[in-house]
């Protein structure tokens, strides 16, 4: 019985991981560099 719950376990860790890191890194939104060109910062960081 404690088997099945510990693979249940690890399966609900493992899809939690790959939806985090899916989200973090292909659904995150890009960020936009700002065309402000002032004199302490041209916005190409």
């Amino acid at each position: 019985m404690t088997t099945i719950i510990q693979n249940i376990l690890v399966v609900v860790a493992l899809i939690i991981a790959v939806v985090f890191l899916i989200g973090k890194f292909i659904y995150s939104p890009q960020k936009k560099t700002s065309k402000n060109c002032d004199s302490n910062d041209c916005g190409c960081h």
